[in-house]
């Protein structure tokens, strides 16, 4: 969930993907938001975090599903980043957001 009076908290939905490939890709997501506040609670975090860089090797992940449909890293990115807001609402934690380095980050607030 978004911290109270938060702005840029409203979700887009991707088009095209079945029931069963988003809540996949949701279940992924929340898994890395899982870890990311377990080991760096205290910092901000984005799709490019968990996705991107090192990261950009999504075989074998639900997150394949994304490039394949659009075929462009960058789409696919973006449809990423929608879906970890998706993902983020839904859990039960609360989240600060900002907009920053051209993307939309995330801060667990410890509650």
């Amino acid at each position: 969930m978004f911290k109270k009076g938060s702005t840029g908290t409203r979700i887009i939905n991707v088009r095209n993907l079945t029931k069963e490939q988003e809540e996949q890709i949701l279940t992924y997501l929340q898994g890395l938001v899982y870890a990311w506040c377990n080991t760096q609670s205290d910092s901000w975090f984005s799709a490019r975090d968990f996705l991107g860089g090192k990261n950009y090797y999504w075989q074998g992940t639900p997150m394949i599903v994304l490039y394949d449909l659009f075929e462009d890293e960058k789409l696919a990115g973006q449809a990423a980043g929608k879906l970890l807001k998706k993902a983020i609402s839904r859990d039960k934690r609360e989240f600060e957001t900002r907009q920053a380095y051209q993307c939309r980050q995330y801060r667990w607030t410890g509650n």
